[in-house]
């Protein structure tokens, strides 16, 4: 792997790749290599980590049309008796 050091960043740049970054649940590092590799015209599926809304949406598009009834949701019991506080 290949280093790359950036000098002479604007610090308005640095902190909107630091709150995309976060936005993405990715590390600022993380997020320049994703950027970098779209501007070059590397596929990122591969490479990319993926956030919870990411695998949320790609297991609900999957799901799709396989089970529309809703699912009945059994009653909850408690497992023990709450503490007394008395």
């Amino acid at each position: 792997m290949a280093a790359l050091t950036i000098r002479g960043l604007d610090e308005a740049v640095k902190q909107e790749l630091r709150r995309r970054a976060a936005r993405h649940g990715n590390s600022m590092e993380e997020e320049a290599r994703r950027i970098l590799r779209e501007a070059v015209g590397k596929p990122l599926a591969a490479a990319r980590a993926e956030t919870g809304a990411d695998l949320f949406a790609r297991i609900r598009a999957r799901l799709a049309g396989v089970a529309d009834e809703p699912l009945e949701v059994p009653p909850r019991d408690l497992v023990r008796d709450p503490p007394r506080f008395e």
